[in-house]
């Protein structure tokens, strides 16, 4: 019993990294934006977490800028950009409740 109980454990906790592993998402910027010190040009780009770092992905270019996961109280219904000033604020990724909200130099 007590074998099985550990193959259990395991099984689940390798189905609960799955499930929690950080999916990419596609995003299309229509404007150029700015993350601190880093600059990300209109085009499309895929987005995904990796720690603390949302890692943007463009043909063979990939631009790593610091970033958190975080949930709003509700689903969004499109992907949508917050900006101030053309300063990339968040992203909040339409049919998910999750947002990715990046870190501002001064803030």
């Amino acid at each position: 019993m007590k074998k099985f109980t550990v193959h259990l454990f395991l099984v689940s906790s390798l189905a609960l990294g799955i499930a929690s592993a950080a999916s990419p998402y596609a995003v299309t910027l229509s404007d150029t934006f700015s993350v601190g010190k880093t600059e990300l040009k209109a085009g499309d780009y895929t987005v995904e977490m990796q720690g603390d770092k949302a890692i943007f992905k463009t043909g063979k270019k990939t631009i790593q800028v610091p970033a958190t996961m975080a949930k709003s109280d509700v689903e969004f219904p499109a992907t949508l950009f917050v900006s101030q000033r053309s300063k990339l604020k968040e992203i909040d990724l339409g049919g998910t409740s999750d947002k990715i909200v990046f870190a501002q130099a001064g803030n």
